[in-house]
């Protein structure tokens, strides 16, 4: 896959009818496998206090990976900071991290949609599609969900006041502390858990143009996401490219894009395995939080009103589904519209068997795609 580099995102989803520790030790299979497949990068989510995700703590989960694999790249993807989270703490937990997987670790840090309300961009924009047949569906109001009485109680559990240093702040003092420490003299503070070398990459996740700026005037990474705010992908994806200023870090821009996938070896069977993420995004945005992912038959059972089809219409039409060769078809794509240098792909079945299979022949798919052409 020298192409353009492949990479899983994983939200550790729990199915129907199993455990919080089966959803663990599938996700610990499944990364096992990535890594086989040539998989150039496993990150996982943050989420809290949803049943049918685990992802409280990105950091714990790239340790049990760390502790099962040789070679891939683990990290956040990402890590969502509100103004009362420590960075100190955060720079030093993933320095941790890196020091016990050198060369291996990656930092992805984003905005808490808790503390600030969602993406920025464009709040109006007509549907589009791009001259390379990427659609560009009208931006969600993620008011909707953070409007949410859920949604209230997780801001006064994990949002403490309205202090604090902002998002800005937060990004600086760890880039700081990951090179030479803040402070200077007698006063200066760095890391002593990383030797010079396996420090974490630091990278900035993002749907709207906030994070997209401060990626590219910092000079890191940015990822940008398909697959859960697609209306804003072109848009942040230029934020960043314009703003770029070149670092010692990154000599040039640097962009990751996800997409939300499933495969299967004929299209009627990934439609079928994927029949229930309708229902599993319609839960987090009506403000309940992810549900344990449906079977098909669960899904088949539930009831729908029009304003809850179209809740989720942007998410439905911006998954790619299909076999292997149609799915890459369309990450090419997403690729080419958004000149992407790498890929990340999340996948949810209710069977972690099917989730493990869809990115195995994916795999296969983009590296022999790559050799024909």
């Amino acid at each position: 896959m020298t192409r353009i580099p492949l990479g899983i995102l994983d939200l550790v989803p729990v199915p129907s009818g199993a455990t919080p520790a089966q959803a663990v030790a599938a996700t610990l299979d499944i990364v096992r496998r990535a890594e086989a497949a040539g998989y150039h990068r496993y990150w996982f989510a943050e989420h809290h206090f949803n049943p049918g995700v685990i992802g409280s703590s990105p950091a714990v989960l790239i340790a049990l990976a760390g502790a099962v694999t040789d070679r891939i790249r683990l990290g956040s993807g990402a890590v969502q900071l509100s103004p009362q989270d420590t960075e100190a703490t955060i720079a030093e937990e993933y320095a941790l991290l890196a020091t016990a997987f050198p060369g291996r670790i990656d930092l992805g840090v984003g905005r808490s949609g808790l503390a600030s309300g969602g993406p920025s961009g464009p709040i109006d924009a007509p549907e589009s599609v791009t001259p390379e047949g990427l659609l560009i569906p009208e931006p969600f109001r993620f008011e909707r969900v953070f409007d949410a009485p859920k949604f209230k109680t997780l801001a006064r559990l994990l949002v403490r006041g309205q202090g604090g240093a902002d998002f800005a702040d937060q990004v600086e003092t760890i880039v700081a502390l990951l090179a030479d420490g803040v402070g200077s003299g007698d006063e200066r503070v760095g890391l002593g858990t990383s030797p010079a070398g396996v420090a974490p990459e630091l990278r900035l996740f993002g749907s709207g143009t906030l994070t997209a700026r401060l990626a590219g005037r910092l000079g890191l990474p940015f990822a940008a996401n398909y697959h859960s705010a697609p209306s804003g992908v072109l848009v942040s994806i230029q934020e960043y490219r314009r703003s770029f200023v070149p670092s010692e870090r990154l000599g040039k821009p640097h962009v990751i894009v996800s997409a939300d996938v499933v495969a299967a070896p004929t299209s009627a069977r990934a439609a079928e395995l994927a029949s229930g993420y309708p229902a599993w995004v319609r839960s987090i945005r009506s403000g309940l939080g992810a549900i344990p992912y449906p079977t098909a038959a669960e899904a088949a059972e539930l009831d729908w009103t029009d304003a809850e089809r179209r809740l989720v219409d942007d998410r439905v039409r911006t998954q790619f589904v299909g076999t292997p060769a149609e799915v890459v078809e369309r990450l090419t794509t997403l690729q080419r519209a958004t000149g992407a240098d790498e890929l990340v792909l999340t996948t949810i079945t209710h069977d972690p068997e099917d989730r493990a299979a869809s990115f195995e022949s994916i795999a296969r798919e983009w590296d022999a795609r790559e050799r024909r052409d």
